[in-house]
């Protein structure tokens, strides 16, 4: 009998490190990030896929929470990374339930990219810079 696989997030907690801060915020993420946000303090957001869904699923207003979430955003004083899913580029789902997110997403996805300053997609572990830096870098 093969041992019982470890949860996802105790798979990433390990490979991670203990000179990480884990926190699970599946709701009041600008919140967080505003609280633990300071200067050279890097914050991973991982995954902002996972925190739509919450709220989607809750019903809440997505259109306001994603203004939250940007608002708070450009109030950042240290360096943040947010990780994302493109769902868009399947095939288009069959039920309405999917396709109301898979459009959700893409609305979150392009706030999430206007409010930032640099934005790289990552295929098959390559990434392509969608959004340069500020001064034009293309730099990773």
């Amino acid at each position: 009998m093969s041992p019982r696989p470890r949860p996802v997030t105790a798979t990433h907690r390990s490979r991670r490190g203990a000179e990480w801060t884990n926190l699970e915020e599946p709701m009041d993420l600008a919140e967080t990030l505003v609280r633990e946000n300071r200067p050279g303090r890097a914050l991973l957001v991982d995954c902002l896929t996972l925190w739509l869904s919450n709220h989607f699923f809750a019903d809440h207003d997505l259109e306001a929470e994603t203004g939250h979430l940007t608002a708070a955003i450009a109030g950042l004083t240290g360096p943040a990374v947010f990780v994302s899913n493109e769902v868009g580029f399947g095939i288009v789902p069959e039920t309405r339930l999917s396709r109301d997110f898979r459009d959700a997403q893409g609305r979150l996805n392009q706030a999430i990219a206007a409010a930032c300053e640099r934005v790289i997609f990552v295929a098959a572990g390559l990434p392509l810079v969608m959004k340069p830096n500020q001064n034009g870098s293309l730099t990773l």
